[in-house]
This record gives C-alpha cells, structure tokens and sequence, in this order.
C-alpha cells in the first residue's frame, strides 16, 4: 500500500527526510512537494486540494495519508472524500475547522517578513498570504464522521495552538487514537523524527 507523507506550510517534501530514511519500505512511499502539484495555477486552497487530489486519484489500490499541519488538512479532506481509498490516516497538528483569527494572526506576520524567507518553500510571500485567505472557511466538523479507517492524531507537548484542536478531532472520529511527542513543538517531522518514527511504526 502506497503512503503518502504531506508536509506543511512552510516546509518542502525534504523535511520528511529523517523520517522517511527510518522507516521501512520506503520504496513505497512518496513525499509530493505541494508548490509543485499546484504549479502554474494561482495559490488557493482550492486549487492546491484539487492537484493533491488528482495525484491520489492516480495511485492504484488502496493509500495511507500522513500529512502535517496543512498537509493534514489535505489528507483529512480528501479521506471524507475517498473513504473507500484511503485505508489509514496520521494527522499531524491539524485543525478540523480552520480558526480565523489565527489565520488572520499568521497573515500579518507574513506581510512584514521579508520575501527571501518565503523562496526556499517554493512559495512566494503572496502565494502565501492568498492560500491562508482562502482556508479560513474550510470546517470539516460535520463532515468527519465519513472518515471510518484507522487513524492517528498527533500533536507537539509544545504545540499550544493546535493542541485542543487534536484531542477534540480526535475524540470525533470514530476509529481514532492520539498521542503527544514529548519535548516537540509543531513541526514534528523535523524536529522528533525519531518519536515519529516510533508513532508510526507502532501505528501501521
């Protein structure tokens, strides 16, 4: 079975690389960097759902999803969608119904942050600010009691503004566990892989 590792925003496929080099049958594993699935066509949300979308579509046989922060939320969209094809789910500091004033919060800072910073992701600082814009209205609240495969919800012990978000996902979903990674913040992928590792491994 094909697993797909999703990264956030922010980051580039390589940021599963620690992750991925310690897992097992990594040849059946793919890391899509998102800039590049939605190359070429403006930056929304939208737009981003539907390359991500497309590209599972294409897989054959059944998919397992791990996907962190907005890759989360493209995996949790798209198992309400495919049930039938994504056989098991990892959701990593994700939120189900997007908080706006975060968002907001989050646009902000990107506006007075300089654009260098924004290249090495693939993403230009207004790419940036218009996929933000048009997640703000996205809530899956009652929509998830589609997703009926195995699933794990993880966040970081210091990941203060996704925390609540997890542990109510979690306790919505039907076939669901959660588990904190001690000592990590939100980016879990890149800052305890190990502890991933070890979450995943025991998971699948």
């Amino acid at each position: 079975m094909k697993q797909i590792y999703i990264h956030g925003l922010g980051q580039t496929s390589n940021s599963w690389n620690k992750v991925i080099e310690q897992l097992e049958d990594v040849e059946y594993s793919i890391c899509p960097d998102l800039a590049e699935l939605v190359q070429g066509q403006e930056i929304t949300y939208q737009n981003l759902y539907a390359a991500f979308s497309t590209m599972c579509d294409a897989i054959e046989g059944d998919i397992s999803l791990c996907g962190l922060s907005l890759g989360g939320v493209l995996a949790l969209n798209y198992a309400i969608e495919h049930s039938e094809k994504v056989k098991s789910l990892v959701l990593i500091a994700i939120q189900y119904k997007m908080p706006k004033k975060l968002l907001q919060f989050q646009n902000v800072i990107f506006r007075f942050m300089p654009k260098s910073v924004f290249q090495q992701t693939g993403f230009g600082k207004a790419d940036f600010l218009k996929l933000c814009s048009t997640m703000m209205e996205l809530d899956f609240s009652d929509l998830i009691y589609k997703v009926t495969c195995p699933t794990l919800v993880l966040y970081g012990e210091k990941d203060r503004a996704n925390k609540n978000a997890s542990i109510e996902l979690a306790n919505i979903l039907t076939n669901a566990e959660l588990q904190v990674i001690h000592g990590a913040g939100h980016e879990i992928n890149i800052e305890a892989p190990e502890q991933l590792v070890e979450a995943l491994r025991n998971f699948f």
